[in-house]
């Protein structure tokens, strides 16, 4: 478990806490470990040292990477590398438009919100 430390963040406390950073064999062998279900993604985060948000992430970029290989792929010739990047960068196009479309919906009801409680305290007249 080499964990490198990346940077240090402070805590509600006011205390510093180191953040880490995964190896790609670190990555790897949580995925496995997730993914085969010997663990779950919080004991994960736990022994591992990172928030739960990290393991969640790592798995959906393995499921994307994955599926762009298999995309790219065609029997019997090995994809470029760049038509696996082009594949990846959809995936994670696609990705970053389904979260910006929830954001946008999410501001325009907070945005409705705003305006009528707004509307209701003040008096018309």
């Amino acid at each position: 478990m080499g964990a490198l430390i990346q940077e240090v963040q402070m805590m509600e406390n006011g205390k510093r806490k180191a953040r880490r950073q995964l190896s790609p064999e670190e990555k790897w062998e949580i995925f496995l470990e997730v993914t085969s279900q010997e663990i779950s993604q919080a004991d994960a985060a736990r022994k591992y040292g990172v928030d739960v948000s990290v393991i969640i992430r790592l798995r959906a970029l393995a499921k994307d990477a994955a599926l762009a290989a298999f995309a790219s792929a065609k029997p019997g010739r090995a994809a470029s590398p760049e038509q696996v990047e082009v594949e990846l960068l959809r995936a994670e196009n696609d990705r970053l438009s389904e979260a910006l479309k929830e954001l946008a919906v999410e501001l325009t009801l907070h945005r409705g919100r705003q305006r009528s409680s707004f509307s209701a305290r003040s008096p018309r007249g």
